[in-house]
């Protein structure tokens, strides 16, 4: 992994027990059906709670206190200032918030932390099952503790893919749901979940076989991705490019075979 001064991070096992109960502290919040009706409109199918907002804020504040000196990106804040040569933690509070406003029960809170421009620690938690995807840096990847690796399908036809469909982005639904089009025909079926942190959960528990998505900010797939390395499968862009949180990504996360077929076959 290479050398560095200081200490990596996610190795702190007491550090990470704490993140770990930090994150399920915020449960309540998704249940608040006041604070979930409480809606400002950021764009086109872009929408933002007071859910979003307090749970942002919990997790930031007690971040600091846990691990000092530690930068933070989230979802609902500027990130400028953001040095991606340092560690810092990288935070969707609540992905799905649409989910969350229809109270469609599939949303969750998507927290990793990047070390020397590394993954190195997804923690994926779905309040409403109770279940706390974790995946550590060359360690693997947990459900509730469970070890879990990705499925065994080496074919298109025999593969259940999710979709997203970019909704902050609607001028490529035509390009969209042409591909999803050609998905459908090749695979058993499609899903939509409206949760990309979710979705790459699935697929690292073996759920489903891939996911593709474009236009995903970091913070909906920083810790998913790492899930789905540590469980056995791969992310990539859709031209099978490597992948990083600098940047808004198309994303083709898989078992390490059905993705890289979705990428050479269809998405290219």
């Amino acid at each position: 992994m290479g050398e560095r001064k200081q200490k990596w991070i996610y190795e702190n096992e007491e550090l990470v027990e704490q993140v770990i109960q930090l994150v399920k502290r915020v449960r309540p919040f998704f249940f608040n059906q006041g604070m979930s009706a409480h809606i400002r409109e950021k764009g086109v199918a872009d929408f933002v709670t007071e859910v979003d907002m307090r749970v942002q804020e919990i997790i930031k504040g007690e971040l600091e206190r846990i691990a000092p000196g530690v930068q933070f990106m989230g979802e609902e804040k500027d990130n400028g200032e953001i040095d991606f040569s340092g560690d810092f933690w990288i935070l969707d509070p609540v992905d799905g918030t649409t989910n969350l406003i229809h109270d469609y029960r599939q949303s969750a809170v998507s927290l990793a932390l990047c070390e020397a421009g590394q993954v190195t620690l997804g923690i994926v938690y779905q309040p409403y099952t109770e279940e706390l995807f974790l995946a550590k840096k060359g360690m693997g990847a947990w459900l509730n503790g469970t070890p879990i690796h990705v499925s065994s399908a080496k074919k298109l036809e025999e593969s259940l893919v999710s979709v997203g469909t970019s909704p902050y982005r609607k001028e490529l639904a035509k390009e969209n749901f042409k591909n999803f089009y050609q998905i459908f025909m090749r695979c058993e079926d499609i899903r939509r979940g409206g949760s990309a942190a979710i979705d790459l959960a699935w697929v690292a528990c073996g759920r489903t076989d891939a996911y593709v998505e474009r236009n995903l900010k970091p913070w909906d797939y920083a810790a998913g991705m790492l899930l789905v390395e540590e469980a056995g499968g791969r992310v990539t862009g859709f031209h099978g490019e490597a992948v990083g949180v600098r940047a808004p990504s198309d994303i083709v996360g898989g078992n390490g075979t059905i993705g890289q077929l979705l990428a050479e076959e269809i998405l290219r």
